[in-house]
């Protein structure tokens, strides 16, 4: 059996009860406990990924005529859910790391913008209703920052 003891700030007593992630709170692994737990934690945590996925993404509509074409279309799903992972765990600021999908995708990736081409650059006028300029800028800075650079000759 597995119990959860959850400790909240301002509560007198504990909230004890058996951990609503299993499902089924008996297990047969005969693995050391604090093992099993880890384990099923991980369990959860997978689930959840799922779940955000699913309600993000919308993943789950695979509405095409035939299944190569459904097949296609979850794996640019899958695709870019990872793309949204990555931006999330490795190229936000810190004030925007508790954000879900669906916050990042209506706010950063869904955003209108205006592209005017000039000779020797591009700018996208972009509203920043969703996200402020600075908090932006941080954002692409923090992508040009995962580019591997080059050496510099001594």
């Amino acid at each position: 059996m597995v119990a959860k003891v959850e400790w909240h700030p301002g509560e007198l007593y504990p909230r004890v009860g058996l951990d609503p992630l299993r499902g089924s709170s008996v297990t047969n692994l005969t693995r050391p406990a604090n093992r099993i737990v880890a384990f099923y934690n991980q369990r959860g945590t997978a689930e959840q990924w799922i779940k955000e996925g699913k309600n993000a993404l919308t993943w789950t509509r695979l509405s095409c005529g035939t299944m190569k074409a459904n097949a296609v279309r979850l794996q640019l799903h899958a695709l870019a859910y990872n793309l949204c992972n990555f931006l999330r765990t490795l190229a936000l600021p810190e004030e925007m790391e508790s954000w879900s999908l669906t916050t990042i995708r209506e706010k950063v990736v869904k955003i209108g913008a205006k592209v005017i081409a000039h000779a020797r650059y591009a700018v996208f006028q972009m509203a920043e209703v969703a996200v402020p300029r600075h908090l932006f800028r941080r954002i692409l800075d923090m992508i040009d920052d995962l580019r591997r650079r080059e050496p510099t000759p001594c």
